[in-house]
């Protein structure tokens, strides 16, 4: 089998060490969005005050072996992909997108995962593969 074929291993989220460049990954995010710490918790799924949690993901510590928490990362940075990709040469755009408003939802997209939740999420990355479909 050619190596374009081959899938790559799933990364396994069960280790500490995987959930931990997660969290890295997913803070820097949430940073470059701009995001106030209570959007941050909230679009994770914490309550808005977990200032404290947030700051120890951001300092190295592994995202909770919790599977809501571990999807929500997961969409996150699909979220991330897809923008880059339909701005590949406008990262400033690409960080500001979750943050501006959006006609399609009446509202920042940030702001739909605030309110929906998990719902929220997905209808941000469902939207995003649909427009990089087109």
């Amino acid at each position: 089998m050619s190596a374009v074929t081959e899938r790559q291993p799933a990364i396994d989220v069960s280790s500490r060490e995987a959930r931990g460049r997660l969290a890295s990954m997913v803070t820097q995010l949430l940073e470059h969005w701009h995001l106030t710490a209570a959007e941050q918790a909230e679009i994770l799924g914490l309550s808005p005050g977990s200032r404290s949690t947030l700051a120890r993901y951001r300092g190295g510590e592994p995202l909770a072996d919790n599977r809501d928490l571990l999807d929500r990362a997961g969409h996150l940075l699909g979220i991330h992909k897809s923008v880059r990709l339909l701005f590949p040469r406008d990262r400033d755009l690409a960080y500001r997108w979750m943050t501006q408003p959006n006609r399609r939802f009446g509202t920042r997209p940030v702001d739909l995962v605030i309110e929906h939740g998990f719902e929220g999420l997905l209808s941000v990355r469902r939207y995003l593969d649909f427009q990089r479909g087109q």
